[in-house]
């Protein structure tokens, strides 16, 4: 092992990052702009550094193995540390402002570009990377280092985060426009025994918030479609296909312009909380720590207001 870390390149891992990415050595190659004896070489030299195997032969193309793995994570980590000592000296030479890379779960993007827009202004040489996902991808890139912080209603319990809070996130059960219980007061959720549910994928943090919401009161929904984007639902909902257990600032403008309602259902809405996440471990540099803090003392303003809510039921947990 002291003879891997004494010889071990960053350009051998780097050919291993490659053919993790490209699936096979040629298209490393390409991506490299190398020869493919060239990246066999690298593979060869490292694995002879490290004296286990480094890929094994899938029927996709070529796999890493545990070790290999173990490597392109390393890669990972080594490349983040070299992009912030560049943008450091980059800073300090006065050559740029520096930049952000921030994520943000798919049900944040009603709010984040527009805080982002109001850091601008009053920051218009930081260059900001914004990346939309689902939660799982967000979560991914952050322990992957391809994040600076990340913007989530659900951190995770198994990474050392640094959490700073940005306010409240209802979520609340919609209709569509006439529907036959739009019109009744302080429902329990067993009047919804009948309907038809449209939900998010299961690892989504609306899913989970749901479940976990419902089996609480002993509510058993019908499960009628699974669909991976807000926006969809919402269209499905309209359309009359089923009712859903959605982020109020998702459906904020629809509730407002009259095409869903809120159904008035006790214990509803569920508020758990937005948060700025970083990993402890990665110090920000001074353009990332200045966003996350401004996204934590000015983003309560730039939340969409939800038309219609009835008394709020805590549900920070999930």
């Amino acid at each position: 092992m002291a003879s891997f870390v004494n010889s071990a390149s960053l350009r051998q891992l780097r050919a291993l990052a490659a053919i993790e990415a490209a699936g096979s050595v040629s298209g490393a190659a390409r991506h490299l702009g190398l020869t493919q004896p060239a990246i066999t070489l690298q593979i060869r030299t490292l694995q002879g550094l490290v004296g286990l195997p480094l890929l094994q032969r899938a029927a996709a193309g070529m796999a890493l193995t545990d070790v290999g793995r173990e490597l392109v994570a390393l890669h990972h980590r080594i490349a983040a540390a070299v992009s912030d000592s560049a943008a450091a000296i980059d800073a300090i030479k006065g050559l740029t402002g520096g930049g952000v890379s921030i994520g943000a779960v798919s049900t944040a993007k009603y709010f984040v570009p527009f805080a982002i827009a109001g850091f601008s202004r009053a920051h218009p040489k930081i260059q900001i990377k914004l990346t939309i996902g689902n939660r799982n991808e967000m979560l991914q890139a952050l322990r992957d280092y391809a994040l600076d912080i990340a913007i989530t209603g659900r951190p995770p319990e198994d990474m050392d985060l640094e959490r700073l809070l940005i306010g409240d996130h209802p979520h609340l059960i919609v209709a569509p426009h006439g529907h036959p219980l739009a019109r009744r007061r302080r429902m329990a959720l067993e009047a919804l025994k009948d309907e038809t549910f449209l939900v998010r994928e299961p690892d989504s943090g609306t899913r989970l918030l749901m479940h976990k919401s419902f089996a609480d009161r002993g509510f058993e929904p019908n499960i009628g479609m699974e669909i991976d984007s807000n926006e969809t639902i919402k269209q499905a909902v309209m359309a009359g296909l089923g009712v859903a257990f959605i982020s109020g600032h998702t459906v904020a403008t629809e509730l407002s312009d009259g095409r869903l309602v809120a159904l008035d259902i006790v214990g509803l809405p569920v508020v758990r909380q937005w948060y700025v996440v970083y990993r402890r471990e990665r110090a920000l540099l001074p353009p990332a720590l200045a966003l996350a803090n401004f996204l934590s003392h000015e983003s309560r303003r730039f939340l969409p207001r939800v038309a219609r809510t009835t008394r709020k039921s805590r549900g920070g947990a999930t």
